[in-house]
């Protein structure tokens, strides 16, 4: 059997369910021997705390590459999340380019944005670099809003299918991949993934869940990336992805004052059972 590896680039928050302390234990979970680059390490995640500590890891990145390099390091796939500066985004490529292995591929989630604005601490020159990522990715995994801010379409809260279908052909302008667009409501009381190559659009609806739970981008992503390396097709993986999120939301439910993540980890033993 073939010795095959992930890397996942991306933060590490200490507390907050997010990341990386999302996606390693969730590609783990998924039976894949799993190598990560911190972009930076925060006490915890920025939604709702105060007073958090941030230490910058970009100058590491490319002594991490060339180290790689000289060790004759290389992946499988690589899966990049939330990255914190143009410069990051810069290194990373570069990481891309020199470390893959043939026949690997690329899943880009270009968290940037959500609820129609721009993270903070974000800008347009931020958005013009993400979109040459954008460009590397074999799956490309924006919501509505990162869709619009990558494309220039005007973001609205309330779209129909004419919208995603513009705004996907958008998109296909940017990558050659396929486009995984979440986070796509037509009804109140449902939403779902468009998965979406060469004109092809399949379409998952599932319920929404009226109370939200902040890293579930992070955990959509993680878990459509363990079922593609696992062999299923992009739109299985988002569907396992979507069904997983779900799950997790409503588990968390159960727990009083959990707002500052999403409890995965004990749902972790359905994704194992959906990937079977």
């Amino acid at each position: 059997m073939q010795d095959k590896k992930i890397l996942t680039i991306q933060d590490i928050s200490c507390v907050g369910q997010c990341s990386l302390t999302v996606a390693l234990p969730i590609l783990s979970a998924s039976g894949i021997e799993t190598a990560i680059l911190p972009s930076a390490v925060l006490s915890t995640h920025t939604g709702g705390f105060t007073g958090y500590t941030f230490r910058d890891l970009t100058d590491d990145m490319p002594k991490i590459e060339d180290h790689w390099n000289r060790e004759g390091i290389r992946f499988d796939a690589v899966y990049t999340g939330y990255l914190g500066s143009t410069r990051q985004i810069g290194f990373v490529k570069s990481i891309i380019d020199s470390t893959l292995s043939d026949g690997a591929f690329t899943v880009i989630d270009p968290a940037m944005a959500d609820n129609g604005k721009l993270y903070y601490g974000f800008d347009d020159a931020f958005v013009q670099e993400m979109r040459t990522l954008a460009g590397k990715a074999d799956y490309l995994l924006p919501n509505i809003t990162e869709a619009c801010f990558l494309t220039g379409k005007e973001y609205r809260q309330e779209i129909d299918t004419a919208y995603v279908a513009d705004l996907l052909e958008r998109l296909s302008r940017i990558t050659p991949g396929t486009v995984i667009l979440t986070g796509v409501s037509y009804r109140p009381d449902t939403t779902g993934v468009v998965v979406y190559k060469a004109g092809d659009i399949k379409y998952y609806e599932h319920k929404k869940i009226a109370e939200g739970c902040h890293g579930t981008g992070d955990v959509y992503a993680s878990a459509f990336t363990g079922a593609l390396f696992r062999g299923k097709t992009p739109f299985e993986a988002a569907r396992i992805a979507a069904d997983y999120v779900v799950q997790c939301i409503e588990n968390t439910q159960r727990y009083e004052n959990h707002w500052y993540g999403v409890k995965f980890e004990e749902v972790l033993p359905r994704l194992i059972e959906m990937l079977k």
